[in-house]
């Protein structure tokens, strides 16, 4: 069969995406692009924001308005968490955040059994195949083969899923689960595998990575796993996904400064700056701690690109917490923000707090945004007249297109470039990106 499948959510959801690909095409099967015909049409939703479930919602009603005889599946958070939203779409199989190969055995089923039915049949049939279970009692991880489609310059390996820090705002431990880890052994194999294909940077992801090693009870910590897949795949860059600030120690930096191939950029989830939000948050740190691991990174590491998420209009915060927040971006300097306003999701504690108007969260996600893009101006700027390896990925209008350790995008003229890494001299910045020559 074809199958198209469409990707909402983080890098945990499209690397699941590239793992059911592979599952796909190992059974014969073809995957095709989401804006072709299809026997069969995937949506790997998110809930992370109603932002998130709105957009599910939506792309789910236009594949079954545009493709109504198709098999149309759904998983992922947003239908592991609002199954009953989901049987209102006229989907034809609904799964969570699970068995992803039981999940492809389900969609052969669907495509099978539509394949010899007659449009009443159809019509009552819809949503007849259901695999959800209760994320709360997993207590496995779930191997799944890394890499997905051939051809990729970046591949992301999950090394860990679940959480256990029930923060007041997320519906993450509730869709997901408690934290399960990859065996070190299994990510280093397949660290090798993903190496042996021609991938040239991966990149650990996981709901809460900082959290890998806590289920097996035996002291193994991220760090451990970060340094033996390094030295595994020495000439492969390695990038970690997001971190808990209390990661990050002097323990830490000094195993994992020592190896070329670490990117040092460094995610460090901050949501406020602060420290009474953080506590009406559940955040498990607060601002001086979290400035200690910024400061730490940049000790260790040449010239860190550390970037962070924040939330703008949290239940309760006042104009002075917010100034406070402001004031603590920018004496962190952060290379990259993302900002989102502030968006409740029932059944999380904050929900149930005193929420502020829509336009204060927006206009406050304004001017963090006007901060934001101030202190990656600047970190940017730091950057030129600097030589770095960048690996190329794709031609964009005359020139080609890649990312430096840092993470930050560089364009420079070449031809034929993808997939390779070149020393570049960074030439100028436009605030957004570099621009650079390649010197060998």
């Amino acid at each position: 069969m074809n199958v198209a499948i469409y990707t909402l959510g983080c890098k945990v959801n499209q690397y699941e995406t590239q793992a059911i690909e592979k599952l796909l095409t190992e059974r014969g099967h073809t995957v095709v692009d989401f804006t072709q015909d299809a026997d069969a049409y995937v949506v790997n939703t998110c809930s992370v924001t109603a932002v998130s479930g709105q957009k599910s919602r939506q792309v789910i009603r236009r594949m079954r308005r545009e493709h109504p005889d198709a098999v149309l599946a759904v998983c992922g958070c947003y239908s592991q968490t609002a199954p009953e939203d989901v049987r209102t779409l006229g989907v034809d199989l609904i799964a969570g955040t699970g068995d992803r190969t039981g999940f492809v055995a389900l969609l052969e089923q669907a495509v099978t059994n539509r394949a010899s039915a007659t449009r009443e049949m159809l019509d009552k049939s819809r949503a007849a195949f259901e695999t959800l279970d209760n994320p709360r009692v997993r207590r496995d991880f779930e191997l799944l083969p890394a890499g997905g489609m051939s051809g990729r310059t970046r591949a992301m390996l999950k090394v860990e899923d679940g959480c256990n820090n029930f923060c007041s705002y997320c519906v993450i431990p509730y869709a997901r689960g408690a934290v399960r880890s990859e065996p070190l052994p299994d990510a280093v194999r397949q660290a090798r595998e993903l190496a042996a294909d021609g991938v040239r940077e991966i990149v650990l992801t996981g709901m809460e990575i900082s959290s890998w090693g806590l289920d097996f009870r035996d002291g193994q910590t991220l760090t451990d796993l970060a340094a033996a897949i390094c030295a595994a795949v020495p000439a492969v860059r390695i990038r970690l996904g997001s971190l808990e600030p209390r990661t990050v120690t002097p323990d830490f930096c000094r195993r994992l400064n020592v190896f070329p191939n670490l990117c040092p950029q460094f995610h460090l989830s901050l949501q406020s700056g602060c420290d009474a939000t953080l506590k009406r948050m559940r955040r498990r740190y607060d601002t001086a701690r979290y400035l200690e691991s910024v400061e730490l990174l940049r000790a260790y590491f040449p010239r860190p690109a550390v970037t962070t998420d924040l939330i703008t209009g949290f239940p309760g915060e006042t104009e002075d917490e917010f100034a406070q927040t402001l004031s603590f971006l920018r004496q962190c300097g952060f290379a990259r923000t993302h900002i989102f306003p502030y968006s409740s999701r029932p059944g999380t504690p904050a929900a149930d707090m005193p929420q502020l108007p829509k336009a204060v969260k927006e206009e406050r996600a304004a001017r963090a945004k006007a901060v934001a893009d101030a202190t990656r101006a600047e970190y940017l700027s730091g950057c030129v007249g600097e030589q770095y390896e960048v690996l190329y990925e794709q031609a964009r209008g005359g020139v080609f297109h890649g990312h430096a350790p840092n993470y930050a995008d560089v364009y420079a003229p070449g031809v034929g470039l993808r997939n390779q890494c070149r020393v570049t001299r960074i030439v100028s910045s436009d605030g957004e990106a570099l621009y650079g020559e390649i010197v060998r």
